[in-house]
C-alpha cells in the first residue's frame, strides 16, 4: 500500500508541476501579446499609412530586418525623439541606413 501511495504522490506532483508550467507559459504568452499590441499602437501613431504598408511588406520578405526597424522606431518614439509622423520616404532612408552593405562581387577573367 505504501508503494501505491508513493506512486500516486509522485504522479500528483508531476501533474502539479505540469500545470504550473502551463500557467507560466500562458502568462508569458499574454505578456507577449500585450507588448505586441502596444508596439502596433505606437507604430500606428508614428507612421504614415504608406510607411506602415511598406514596413508590413518588408516584414513578409525580411522579418528580422523589419522587427529590428520596428523596435528601433518604438524606442525612439518612447524616448520622445520622434517629433512628427514618419513618411514613406523617411522610412526608405532609415531602411537604407539599417540594411547591411552588400559586398559587390566582381569576376575578373584573364
Amino acid at each position: 500500500m505504501d508503494e501505491l501511495e508513493e506512486i500516486r504522490r509522485r504522479r500528483l506532483m508531476e501533474l502539479q508541476q505540469r500545470q504550473r508550467e502551463i500557467e507560466e507559459f500562458q502568462r508569458q504568452q499574454e505578456i507577449q501579446r500585450q507588448i505586441e499590441m502596444q508596439k502596433k499602437a505606437i507604430l500606428r501613431a508614428i507612421l504614415e499609412p504608406e510607411a506602415k504598408e511598406r514596413l508590413s511588406r518588408l516584414k513578409l520578405a525580411h522579418p528580422e530586418l523589419a522587427e529590428a526597424v520596428e523596435n528601433q522606431l518604438v524606442i525612439l518614439a518612447q524616448s520622445g525623439r520622434i517629433q512628427s509622423k514618419i513618411s514613406d520616404a523617411m522610412l526608405v532612408e532609415i531602411l537604407k541606413r539599417v540594411q547591411p552593405k552588400k559586398r559587390e562581387t566582381r569576376i575578373i577573367r584573364k
